[in-house]
């Protein structure tokens, strides 16, 4: 299943739009790739976790040559470990748990909400915004007649 697949499959089982669902299965790469970026971990429940390892510098050898020797260097790569629940359920041990999708309250919903559900799932929960203070309002300026 590639990208496009996946956001027709979720459009079908979720009722939003196309775009809605890409625009969130895009904000999700991209919340995953970020975190990674900063060397955070990010773990679905149950799904997996995504992680950033250091790989060491190495000697390999070249393919197409045996003989030739080559200097592989030291690099950050992103690794993904699956979940028992979904490991249990790729080998069969367990059942696919059903879809529960949870409607929006009103049609006037923002259209980014599609993409909630999504950043739910990541490693750090949300912060409280911080109480704003009222903003004094500065009167009108006066317009000069002519």
């Amino acid at each position: 299943m590639n990208k496009a697949e996946l956001v027709n499959q979720i459009a079908k089982s979720t009722g939003q739009t196309k775009m809605q669902v890409h625009n969130a299965v895009a904000s999700l790469l991209h919340s995953v790739t970020q975190a990674l970026q900063k060397g955070d971990r990010v773990t679905l429940v149950g799904f997996g976790t995504f992680e950033r390892r250091q790989r060491q510098a190495r000697t390999g050898v070249n393919p197409q040559n045996p003989k030739q020797k080559l200097k592989i260097d030291a690099a950050k790569v992103p690794v993904f470990r699956a979940g028992q629940e979904l490991k249990d359920v790729v080998d069969g041990r367990a059942k696919l748990p059903a879809l529960k999708i949870e409607k929006a309250a009103a049609a006037a919903a923002p259209k980014k909400a599609a993409a909630k559900p999504a950043k739910k799932a990541a490693a750090k929960p949300a912060k409280k915004a911080a109480a704003k203070k009222p903003v004094k309002k500065a009167a009108p300026s006066k317009k000069k007649k002519k």
